[in-house]
């Protein structure tokens, strides 16, 4: 149901989705360079972006109180797919009372590499493998009445260079194939988000400082 929740269920259906990499996901802000006239850096609104089919969106519900997320990004993920290489994509979302859904940062795996960079390695398809993305690190205060979110997918474009999915040597690659991108997140697949968050601290009174 999108829901980012404490725990999961003992029992829950994947999401699947299919990656085509001649029409990826596109990069909509975020930690890009160069000229912003030419594309735009920075917080974006992210809807556009969450309503295809390729991108799995898990969304808190509003938190009862101001979290303070401080360090790195981790976002694990117990996924499968059908080509022997892809990637998985992660993006933090802090979302608005009005649903403004603005990006923090995001993080790539290729998936040959989700054991080693030295040691590249191809999937099994249908393999179910446990994989960690590395989303950045981010300072940000998610305020009472926000909500928590983490996009899942297999591209951010140009941000990211698309995998054709062949498993051979992407420079040399002339063909692309579709995969379909199987994320598990039941008791035995905890799929998850992982933040490092300070401790809430009470607000001043008004007048004080």
């Amino acid at each position: 149901g999108g829901a980012l929740v404490d725990s999961p269920a003992r029992e829950n259906a994947p999401d699947l989705f299919t990656f085509d990499p001649r029409d990826p996901a596109p990069t909509l802000g975020g930690a890009v360079c160069c000229n912003p006239r030419v594309f735009p850096w920075g917080p974006f609104d992210q809807r556009p972006v969450e309503r295809r089919s390729d991108v799995l969106v898990y969304t808190t519900k509003p938190l009862k109180e101001d979290l303070e997320a401080i360090g790195p990004v981790k976002v694990t993920l117990y996924a499968s797919t059908s080509v022997r290489d892809t990637d998985f994509t992660a993006k933090l979302v802090d979302v608005l009372p009005d649903g403004y859904a603005r990006n923090l940062t995001d993080g790539i795996l290729r998936l040959r590499y989700r054991n080693s960079l030295e040691k590249p390695e191809p999937a099994s398809p249908g393999e179910i493998y446990r994989i960690a993305i590395d989303a950045g690190v981010t300072s940000n205060v998610f305020l009472k009445g926000h909500r928590i979110r983490v996009e899942i997918s297999s591209s951010n474009f140009p941000r990211f260079d698309r995998n054709p999915n062949t498993g051979g040597r992407i420079a040399d690659e002339t063909r692309q194939l579709r995969a379909t991108q199987t994320v598990y997140h039941d008791r035995a697949h905890p799929s998850q988000l992982a933040l490092m968050a300070m401790p809430s601290r009470a607000r001043p009174a008004e007048g004080e400082t």
